[in-house]
């Protein structure tokens, strides 16, 4: 009982601090990303903290299980290295039970990868897709700095005024350059003001002014004088964020028989299943010779964490094509990994029953 203790006190404090490098890591890649799309302007700076946090909750699954892994091989190649294992094969207990104590320490963590691969991640990022729609609808609602071109999101219109009103009931002096796939148009108005129509469409009334309109390519073009104009803004929010697999409820997942959608719920279903297969493989991985290099254990479980993910990966995309079913997607690498974690205990032990008869 006190071993047991010790090894999740070890076990918990390891995974702690791998947990809060690799978490470091990942926020400040993250955080760069999103201040050059800030300093691009496709995202504005105060929108930074949100996205970050979306995006954080969906890579917290990944983190949590190699964390996990990590975490279990450095603690007991740290009792290979310090003989401890000696003395735990000399008292006649074998390495399978270190089962017992590992999956003690996993099981937790393996429910919470489940929680977010299942409930939270696809939450985070339905959320960050609804506030980019957001973003981007108050960037096409016409706030525009005066004396800035303002480009839609969607690329076909750029908006300039010169200045706006202290209560910013209007604008002065507007320019608006349309691109539309049968003609060009530029339009130009003394002043402008925005409006709402019943249905909730958002105008940009211009009032005194100009427009131009012309073929591309053509030398003909046609100017209209106008009194009042208005411009609708097509905003993403009228349309709706449109949802992918990635941001639909597991519940929905599972209604929906398209590949695509098997290939996200066999993606959800692997986060947890891996996590605790690789915990389990971490006991016979992190065999050390401390008379030998102390790097080779982690060399070669760096090998089966990266085999055992891109073989998830690639199961995942062949489900997406239809190559193979849903059922063979979930199975095949698991069982695959879970029919070589006997024959890699098989090996450890055999290994350590030689050593201590060679002595």
């Amino acid at each position: 009982m006190i071993f047991q203790r010790a090894v999740r006190r070890e076990l918990t404090h390891s995974a702690a601090g791998i947990f809060i490098a690799l978490f470091s890591i990942m926020v400040t890649t993250q955080l760069i990303r999103l201040l050059n799309e800030a300093a691009e302007g496709s995202v504005e700076p105060d929108a930074v903290a949100a996205l970050l946090g979306f995006a954080s909750l969906g890579y917290l699954p990944h983190l949590l299980s190699l964390s996990a892994f990590v975490a279990i091989l450095l603690t007991l190649s740290r009792s290979y290295r310090d003989s401890e294992m000696v003395v735990w094969f000399s008292s006649g207990l074998s390495l399978t039970a270190w089962i017992r104590p590992v999956l003690t320490f996993a099981l937790p963590l393996v429910a919470m990868v489940g929680v977010l691969a299942f409930v939270l991640s696809p939450w985070a990022v339905s959320q960050s897709a609804e506030y980019r729609g957001k973003l981007s609808t108050r960037k096409d609602s016409g706030q525009v700095s005066p004396g800035v071109f303002q480009e839609s999101s969607t690329g076909d219109r750029v908006v300039f005024v010169e200045a706006i009103a202290d209560d910013s009931s209007h604008v002065r002096n507007v320019f608006v350059s349309e691109i539309r796939p049968d003609r060009l148009g530029a339009t130009m108005a003394s002043t402008g003001h925005q409006e709402f129509a019943e249905n909730g469409d958002r105008f940009i009334v211009l009032q005194e002014g100009r427009r131009y309109e012309f073929a591309p390519g053509s030398a003909e073009f046609k100017i209209l004088e106008y009194s009042r104009y208005a411009v609708r803004l097509e905003t993403k929010e009228a349309r709706g964020v449109q949802a992918t697999p990635k941001s639909m409820s597991t519940a929905d997942l599972i209604q929906v028989e398209l590949p695509t959608h098997r290939a996200e719920l066999l993606w959800r279903i692997g986060l947890p299943v891996s996590a605790i297969m690789l915990a389990l493989l971490s006991i016979p991985l992190s065999f050390v010779n401390p008379r030998a290099g102390r790097s080779a254990n982690m060399l070669l479980a760096i090998v089966v964490y990266l085999i055992y993910n891109n073989l998830l990966t690639i199961s995942q995309g062949w489900v997406a094509s239809n190559k193979i079913s849903f059922e063979v997607g979930v199975l095949a690498v698991h069982i695959l990994m879970l029919g070589t974690l006997p024959l890699l205990f098989y090996h450890r032990i055999a290994v350590s029953s030689f050593r201590r008869l060679a002595r």
